[in-house]
């Protein structure tokens, strides 16, 4: 075996590569590690591309091993199944990266796979996997422009962090993924609270020089491998020039003339330009067109693009007539939906939310079981793009990578707004109704709309918006709201959120070599506007949040109680807790936190039963003294044939002896009582060998008056 291994020191932490001993089949393969935090990279690329193939089928998977935190997996088969969301967002931070590093004209099949083989708990995986997935392909034969690396940066006590371990992103306030190659970065996305446009670009410079280490450490690396060395030929596409020629010469200006007329309507746009492929091609016999119609299709493709780019560098024009810097026509509306908790309708352009709002108990938060993490989260985004949105007909296939992560940009757009004493379980559900670019933000838009429409009292409101970038000739133009064919045509997929105050998330795809820094400081304060501009059409529809729930929205009252009266509460097997549920009609729950405390919630419809369950739950947990001599109202739990059990307080009974019920004489209990009546009493003292309290009922009542002829009877006996 020819072993091989390396390491490099990255902001205070060791990382080392290792290959040549597992997966030595692969194309390429790694074992990267960090701490006790040990991944596995491997590569394949097919020798040949199929047939009709004219794009890169990238596919990259991660796939986390329970046995890696020493654990078994749930479920009925108890091994790993389909991929969890988290899993899902490691896959498309690295394909993101990786995807535009392939030649533009590689086609063959490439699949990316890694595996965390070990986790220690503390250097998380996430940030490793870029680094590790492209030094797989480095020390391949795989054509690549690389080699790319990724590094999280986060901030703690005002420093800033690269790759911080799990117990430093406990007290940072930014979390941000960034990838890149020497030359550039190509990748970003985080989360952050409220930071400034000139505090994102400081954090992408320090992220670079890390990058750059780590790009030239794989080099270094790759150098020792001899299959490296060399990178496979291939030839995935043929050309004919002689159509190309013709394409271009026939179909750009008039593509050209297609982009000045600055058409809102996408489909308009789409059937004109249609119109002038369908012009061209009406010049060859069906003959002719069987053997070139793939080449125009393609060739047709690069004129339109080219054509719409040129027109908007050369004569400032963009393909619906907007401004550089426009952002697209805007309407909103609150409380559409009947029922739910919160709604919203937002539009921009020709793109749609409808986005509602449902809140919930703890019981309803989503139960996280993974590898590296074992909790409940009480704040869910989900973000639906079904095919109608872009006027198509396509099967639906479950919840796509795409859809998780365009969902998660969203919610961590929102999530550091929330309140800090929520105390429902929150669901966002983004349904895209039409779709024309940007509807994760889009969606931030209505989530914001949704929430302060449902009365969750947060701390800002944050819209979104997103920048492309159009480099042609040497000259370039920074795009605000960008449509989805300035997106498909560009160089930059850019989102920002944020508040008035600062940005709250951000996602970068760049498609552009060199990328410099001033044009990100543009595109940010470009984005900085828009962003303002679309918060102040949010603020025209709803300023504030509603003050308060809507009717049908349950009501949770939460508050902490000593930890060691938890077991009096729940009581033995849940008794009590099941038996105040059921009186109540309300749902309680009830777990251990921080600080030796028990957090207890009330969800409740009916304000009688939250006031009647949250009272007999603060007298468990804060039982007032029993007084002698004091009267009292409680119910009665059994009856004996010497008297009847009464509670006086939650956890606290007494006896009322039979005698000590009525001034009459009773035979059986049964025949003047039953368990659940509710009872009045006095409390009369305690019996010195039992300890229980001794209860009377009759001192409260009426003493009846003696008849005369007992009385004649006592006086006669006298």
């Amino acid at each position: 075996m020819n072993i091989v291994k390396k390491s490099i020191t990255i902001g205070g932490k060791s990382i080392s590569i290792e290959t040549g001993k597992l997966a030595k089949q692969a194309d390429g393969s790694v074992v990267l590690q960090m701490g006790e935090t040990v991944m596995l990279a491997t590569v394949v690329a097919a020798p040949t591309a199929k047939d009709g193939v004219d794009f890169l089928p990238l596919t990259v998977d991660y796939k986390e091993k329970f046995a890696a935190a020493g654990k078994i997996p749930g479920g009925f088969f108890r091994r790993e199944a389909r991929p969890s969301d988290g899993e899902v967002l490691i896959m498309r931070l690295v394909d993101r990266a990786l995807r535009p590093l392939f030649p533009d004209d590689y086609h063959a099949e490439v699949q990316l796979m890694i595996q965390l083989l070990s986790y220690d708990g503390e250097h998380q995986p996430d940030a490793l996997c870029g680094l590790a997935a492209s030094a797989a392909i480095a020390v391949s034969d795989i054509p690549f422009n690389g080699p790319m690396s990724e590094v999280r940066v986060g901030r703690v006590n005002g420093e800033y962090v690269i790759n911080p371990t799990v117990s430093e992103m406990k007290n940072s306030d930014i979390d941000i993924m960034i990838a890149g190659t020497v030359k550039d970065i190509v990748m970003l996305e985080g989360e952050m609270k409220e930071i400034s446009e000139l505090e994102m670009v400081d954090i992408i410079k320090l992220a670079h020089q890390a990058i750059i280490e780590q790009c030239n450490f794989q080099l270094e690396l790759a150098k020792l491998i001899p299959v490296a060395a060399v990178k496979r030929e291939y030839n995935h596409e043929t050309h004919n020039e002689e159509v190309k020629k013709n394409v271009f010469d026939f179909c750009f200006e008039k593509c050209k003339d297609v982009a000045r007329q600055g058409l809102a309507s996408k489909v308009k746009r789409t059937e004109l330009f249609d119109a002038v492929k369908a012009e061209f091609k009406a010049q060859y016999t069906e003959e002719q067109l069987a053997e070139i119609n793939g080449f125009i299709s393609v060739y047709f493709s690069e004129v339109k693009k080219k054509a719409v780019r040129t027109v908007m560098v050369e004569e400032g024009k963009r393909l619906d007539g907007r401004k550089f810097d426009e952002i697209r026509p805007i309407w909103a509306e609150v409380d559409y939906l009947p029922i739910v908790h919160g709604s919203a309708v937002f539009t921009r352009g020709e793109t749609q939310s409808l986005t509602t709002l449902t809140l919930g108990g703890k019981m309803d938060e989503q139960l996280l079981d993974g590898v590296t993490f074992r909790g409940t989260e009480k704040f869910m985004l989900h973000y639906n793009f079904p095919p109608f949105s872009t006027g198509e007909a396509k099967p639906l296939r479950g919840t796509s990578r795409r859809e998780v992560g365009h969902g998660n940009l969203a919610l961590r757009a929102l999530k550091n707004v929330l309140p800090d004493d929520n105390p429902y379980t929150i669901r966002l559900v983004s349904e895209i109704l039409e779709s024309n670019g940007s509807s994760s933000m889009a969606t931030v838009c209505a989530g914001t709309l949704a929430l302060m429409d449902g009365g969750v009292q947060i701390k800002a409101p944050v819209s979104g918006i997103a920048m492309g970038l159009v480099a042609e000739g040497g000259k370039f133009v920074v795009l605000s709201d960008i449509l989805g064919d300035e997106d498909h045509l560009g160089d930059m997929d850019f989102k920002v959120t944020g508040t008035a105050a600062g940005i709250t998330a951000c996602q970068m795809d760049i498609k552009v070599d060199g990328l410099p820094y001033e044009v990100l400081i543009q595109a940010l304060e470009q984005a900085r506007a828009g962003r303002l501009h679309i918060l102040d059409k949010i603020i025209e529809t709803i300023a504030v949040p509603n003050p308060e729930l809507k009717p049908q929205t349950p009501r949770i009252e939460a508050f902490n109680v000593p930890n060691e009266v938890i077991g009096a509460i729940i009581g033995p097997g849940g008794k009590i807790i099941q038996a105040l549920q059921k009186e109540t009609n309300t749902v309680i729950t009830i777990e251990e936190i921080e600080g030796g405390e028990g957090r207890v919630q009330v969800m409740s419809n009916n304000g009688d039963d939250m006031k009647a369950a949250v009272t007999k739950i603060r007298q468990i947990a804060f039982p007032p003294i029993v007084e002698e001599g004091a009267e009292y109202e409680g119910k009665i739990k059994s009856l004996q044939a010497y008297g009847c059990f009464v509670e006086i307080l939650p956890g606290t009974d007494g006896l009322i002896h039979i005698s000590e019920f009525n001034w009459e004489k009773i035979a059986k209990m049964e025949d003047v009582c039953k368990e659940g009546d509710i009872v009045r009493f006095k409390v009369m003292g305690k019996d010195l060998k039992t300890k229980k309290w001794k209860l009377s009922r009759k001192v409260l009542l009426p003493k009846p008056e003696r008849k005369e002829e007992e009385v004649t009877s006592e006086s006669k006996e006298a």
